[in-house]
C-alpha cells in the first residue's frame, strides 16, 4: 500500500532517517496546539535546559494524559505507523512524549548524547520521532553520528555541567570527539519544513545547535516501542521517571501497561 511520506536515508545503516511529508497541515496544527498548551501549563517534570542568561530551552515530559490535543495527535497521526515500518514491528506502543522548545536567541547547544542510557526500556525495535512545527535550517537541525545505534553505550552526562550522575566513573567509554575525526564518523542531518520529521534509534548519538535571531524552534518528540522492547528497571532515576513501575512490571516484561498504549497494530 502506498504511503504519502518519503523516507530519506538508510535506517539499518545509519540509525536515523528523515521522513518527508509525514504529517498534514491539520496534523501540524494539532501538534502546535499541543505544544502551546504544554508551554502554558508545564508539568512538574518540566525543566529549563539552558543557562538563565541564554534565551530559554524548555523541556517537558509525559503530558499526553492531561493535554487532549497531545493525546489526539499521538493517537491519530501516522508517527506510530512510520515507526512500525522502520523497526519492522507488528505492534507499536507509546513510550512517552517529550516537548523541546528553544526560544529565539537561545544559543545553548544540546551536546552529543544517546537517549538509551536515560531510559528504563531495553530492546532493538524502537524509534524516536523529532517533529518540528517551525522550519528548521541545516545549521540548527538535529544531527546524528551515523552508525552509532549499533553501540556501544557512551557515558551520559548532564547537559549544562557535564556531570556523570548515572554510571560510576570509568564504567562506560567517554563520548569520542566525533567532529575531529570525520574519516571515521559521518555526521548527518536534514533541513526540515513543517510536515517533515526525523526518526532515530534510541542509541543513536545526536546533538543540536541553538537558534539565532528571531527564530523559534518548537518540537514535539514522541518515543515509540516496537515488538521486542521490554521493561529494564534502572538503579538510577530515569529521564523521564516512571515512579512505582517496578511494582507493576517485572524486569524483562513486555510494556503491557496503561502508560504505554498500543498506537499501531498490523
Amino acid at each position: 500500500m502506498a504511503t504519502p511520506w518519503t523516507i530519506e536515508g538508510d535506517w539499518a545503516r545509519d540509525g536515523a532517517v528523515c521522513v518527508r511529508n509525514a504529517f498534514s497541515a491539520e496534523q501540524i496544527a494539532l501538534a502546535t496546539e499541543a505544544i502551546e498548551a504544554n508551554l502554558a501549563d508545564l508539568s512538574p517534570l518540566a525543566k529549563r535546559a539552558s543557562a538563565k542568561d541564554d534565551g530559554a530551552f524548555i523541556e517537558d515530559f509525559r503530558n499526553w494524559q492531561r493535554i487532549p490535543a497531545m493525546e489526539r495527535f499521538i493517537r491519530t497521526s501516522p508517527g506510530a505507523a512510520i515507526a512500525a515500518e522502520l523497526t519492522r514491528s507488528t505492534r507499536v506502543r507509546l513510550y512517552h512524549d517529550h516537548l523541546l522548545v528553544k526560544e529565539p536567541g537561545t544559543t545553548q547547544h544540546t551536546p552529543f548524547h544517546q537517549d538509551q542510557p536515560y531510559y528504563n526500556v531495553a530492546g532493538q525495535q524502537n524509534a524516536s520521532m523529532w517533529l518540528p512545527v517551525d522550519p528548521v535550517n541545516r545549521a540548527t537541525t538535529l544531527e546524528f553520528v551515523a552508525g552509532t545505534h549499533r553501540g556501544p553505550w557512551f557515558m551520559p552526562r548532564t547537559f549544562l555541567d557535564e556531570e556523570a550522575r548515572w554510571f560510576p566513573p570509568g564504567s562506560l567509554a567517554e563520548m569520542p570527539d566525533f567532529v575531529a575525526n570525520p574519516e571515521r564518523w559521518r555526521i548527518i542531518g536534514w533541513e526540515l519544513e513543517p510536515g517533515d520529521a526525523v526518526f532515530f534509534d534510541m542509541l543513536s548519538v545526536h546533538r543540536s545547535a541553538g537558534v539565532s535571531g528571531t527564530n523559534r524552534r518548537r518540537v514535539l518528540s514522541v518515543r515509540y516501542l516496537g515488538d521486542d522492547m521490554v521493561h529494564a528497571p534502572r538503579r538510577w532515576t530515569t529521564s523521564p521517571p516512571f515512579p512505582d513501575l517496578e511494582d507493576e512490571l517485572a524486569p524483562g516484561a513486555p510494556m503491557n501497561h496503561p502508560l504505554f498504549p498500543v498506537l499501531f497494530e498490523r
